[in-house]
């Protein structure tokens, strides 16, 4: 029995109890400290949130959207993570598009508000993602066509010209990743801080 024991113990419990301390040790602290490492070396701002300062204060990130709900201000899309815009309770409504639940709750309320907002663009289909969360929830941006929705409400609420103001949204607009990835997207939180900017 000692003997049969000795051979297990040798043979597979030190290997199996040195693989679980040496795979620690290298996927657990080695392998992160160098890809972070890594990260901080070949993208500083990246790796660091892609964070967005006013003088000395952070006020968002690039990354992560935030609500705005004042009239002078383009609107996010609505966020389905914890309280709304949560990085800890990250994830969408796992709602499906053709569920009922999804569009009397959400989507209906949310079509409603964005026309009592935005009154002088009756005539137009409201852009979805003005309604709908991102499977994230966290998105920072929309679509040029939800910007172009918002273009009148926002021009009146900062005493703008329409033209003025979607030049800026112009601007922001950011195009596909490498001329294919992805669709033109505006940064709404840097497209309010160029609003603000303006003298």
């Amino acid at each position: 029995m000692n003997a049969n024991f000795d051979i297990l113990w040798k043979e597979q419990i030190v290997p199996a109890i040195l693989m679980t301390v040496v795979l620690t040790v290298l996927l657990g602290l080695v392998y992160p400290l160098a890809v972070t490492g890594l990260a901080h070396l070949l993208f500083p701002r990246q790796a660091a949130g892609s964070l967005i300062y006013r003088g000395t204060e952070v006020i968002g990130s690039r990354l992560i959207g935030q609500p705005f709900a004042s009239p002078g201000y383009f609107h996010s899309r609505p966020s389905a993570a914890g309280a709304g815009y949560d990085g800890t309770a990250s994830g969408g409504t796992n709602l499906g598009p053709t569920s009922k639940k999804l569009i009397e709750a959400q989507v209906a309320p949310a079509v409603a508000a964005a026309r009592a907002e935005n009154p002088s663009v009756q005539a137009l289909k409201v852009p979805v993602d003005l309604v709908t969360s991102s499977a994230s929830g966290l998105d920072p941006h929309i679509t040029p066509a939800a910007a172009e929705y918002q273009v009148a409400r926002v021009a009146k609420a900062r005493s703008l010209s329409e033209e003025e103001v979607r030049r800026l949204v112009a601007e922001h607009t950011e195009g596909r990743q490498l001329g294919i990835l992805g669709e033109p997207r505006v940064n709404v939180l840097e497209l309010n801080l160029a609003l603000d900017g303006r003298k």
